[in-house]
């Protein structure tokens, strides 16, 4: 445009112009150069040698022009500016600019698109991991909420349920936990232990009045008996049912107080002799209840053999005169009762001493 002007007008300062506009040039023919390395396809980089090659053809009509017009020959220059050749490589040049343009705003969309794509993927992956990582937690949750809450809370209220029935038996995990689930399972714990204990004195209590029930009954029957025969019956039929893990004999003294005789026996025992000198039983010489053999604490009486097998020897009196003995001794395969028994025992051969009296006197 400015060598146009010039060869029109003859005016120095557009060619000057010009010239001050061919170093912009050269930076664009230098970008163009360097439009590979930036990623132009080879769509682009032909495009932009066919700019080159019409921008140097008109470059080369130009400078022939004004070569011409500073010879003096206008006419000529201003055939060569206006003329078809220069118009056929100036439409050239603008429809490949044009071209190129649009191949660049080809390759930069579809770049678009492409980084559009892929911070889109990026986004699910993102939301994907996001989602994941939810549910991982939501399931390590359920698990921690499952196994350290639900679950014992779980057994335990089966366990409660069934000490509500007073089912003792249950047994009740050891939890040693720091938190309330342990503070309750302690609790749970504490409430079984006094449920078995009130169980067995329950039971205790229940045994102890059967064998109150039992010994009353005893009684009322030592008192309607007419014989010794009769007598020793009914404590061989009721001592096994009021202490059934304790063997025994019944004796009597004969008329001179010399020895002792057995009148009735219950549970086989074995320790004592069917009969023996009244001076064989410690029992009778101390005039009160003597237990022999019980770890060798005390001395033993002579009418039992050398077991260990505790034996207890109770002297029947009736208004203060010995007149018989009531043996018991413990069972090979029973726990220990003859001690635990002991005021039952004695409770039982008073009354046992007051029927035979009472027999002797009719």
């Amino acid at each position: 445009m400015m060598r146009r002007l010039y060869v029109m007008r003859g005016d120095e300062r557009h060619l000057d112009a010009f010239h001050g506009k061919e170093i912009e040039e050269r930076r664009r023919e230098a970008a163009i150069k360097d439009a590979r390395a930036q990623g132009a396809s080879s769509a682009e980089m032909a495009a932009l040698e066919e700019i080159e090659q019409d921008a140097e053809a008109l470059d080369k009509i130009e400078v022939a022009a004004v070569n011409a017009y500073r010879n003096g020959d206008q006419a000529t220059a201003q055939q060569m500016l206006f003329g078809p050749e220069h118009e056929r490589f100036q439409t050239a040049l603008l429809e490949t600019v044009t071209r190129f343009r649009g191949l660049t705003n080809a390759r930069t969309g579809a770049a678009l698109n492409d980084a559009r794509m892929r911070s889109d993927w990026f986004g699910i992956v993102a939301k994907t991991m996001l989602a994941l990582t939810a549910a991982l937690f939501l399931g390590v949750l359920y698990f921690v909420l499952k196994r350290r809450i639900a679950m014992p809370l779980m057994r335990m209220t089966g366990i409660v349920t069934r000490l509500a029935k007073q089912d003792y038996a249950v047994e009740v995990p050891i939890d040693r936990r720091r938190d309330e689930i342990g503070e309750m399972n302690e609790a749970i714990h504490i409430f079984r232990t006094n449920g078995l204990e009130r169980d067995r004195l329950d039971a205790e209590r229940r045994l102890d009045q059967q064998t109150k029930d039992l010994i009353l009954q005893m009684m009322h029957r030592l008192q309607a008996c007419q014989t010794q025969s009769e007598l020793a019956d009914v404590v061989a039929r009721f001592a096994p049912r009021i202490f059934p893990n304790l063997a025994g004999h019944l004796y009597v003294l004969n008329e001179s107080r010399t020895s002792l005789a057995t009148l009735g026996s219950w549970l086989d025992p074995h320790q004592s002799a069917a009969s023996f000198a009244s001076s064989a039983c410690w029992g009778l010489r101390r005039g009160r209840p003597h237990l022999s053999n019980r770890g060798h604490s005390d001395i033993a009486c002579q009418h039992l053999d050398q077991s260990n097998v505790a034996g207890l020897c109770v002297p029947l009196t009736a208004q203060g005169d010995t007149i018989g003995l009531l043996y018991f001794e413990e069972r090979s395969d029973a726990v220990a009762q003859v001690e635990t028994s002991r005021l039952y025992l004695e409770l039982i051969a008073e009354n046992i001493g007051l029927a035979v009296a009472n027999l002797q006197l009719r």
